[in-house]
């Protein structure tokens, strides 16, 4: 059974938000060890909270210390150059849904176009009454299918011209070693003596020459 999908927003119930907390910081801690463990990178977490007197570290106190030591030693450049606050994350996150959903009104649309024209192509519907946007739509719709058409077009015919020079060579006779798809051959008829009294001879030589 999947779960339920959780809103990102403030529990309003006290019992409910502890619970939370609890739950979600132990799985917290838990990532953090698992990434510092399996990666063999220095991670910390220092999580406080209205619910305990001090704060919840990883790995430790002086672990933390020396993990933040470390990270001040960098420029101030690099400390924030992959930092992101509250208000920075939400914005990326805007921008990512914002792209999705114009991504689903293009899908949305070309459906849409793709319907009016193959029920006008049935002769269901006609394109009267389509506003100057609805007809440049088709009109892009068309073009795109026009385009993929002649692509498909030109690969087939490559494909074929390809598959009949690749049967020519295949059965292309061999003539002194090499394959040729035309046999040249030159034959000269055989010779025959003829006596002074008219009467047939035998055949003096007979050859045959193939070039």
């Amino acid at each position: 059974m999947t779960r339920k999908k959780v809103k990102l927003a403030y529990i309003n119930n006290d019992s409910s938000r502890k619970a939370t907390f609890k739950k979600r910081k132990k799985g917290l801690l838990k990532k953090v060890s698992e990434l510092s463990t399996l990666c063999a990178v220095d991670a910390c977490a220092i999580i406080y909270s209205p619910y305990e007197a001090q704060p919840a570290v990883f790995p430790s106190t002086a672990g933390v210390n020396r993990i933040l030591a470390r990270f001040k030693k960098m420029p101030e450049i690099e400390q924030s150059k992959k930092m992101v606050n509250q208000e920075a994350f939400l914005k990326q996150k805007i921008g990512k849904v914002n792209e999705q959903v114009k991504k689903l009104r293009k899908e949305n649309r070309e459906k849409e176009m793709n319907r009016l024209m193959y029920s006008n192509l049935c002769g269901k519907t006609n394109l009267l009454g389509l506003t100057v946007t609805d007809l440049n739509d088709l009109t892009w719709l068309i073009d795109q299918n026009l385009k993929d058409i002649n692509k498909r077009i030109e690969n087939v015919a490559k494909n074929t011209t390809s598959a009949r020079m690749a049967a020519a060579a295949a059965t292309a006779p061999v003539v002194n070693g090499n394959f040729d798809g035309e046999v040249k051959a030159n034959v000269v008829a055989p010779m025959v003596n003829v006596d002074n009294n008219g009467v047939n001879g035998a055949v003096q030589r007979q050859q045959w020459r193939v070039d």
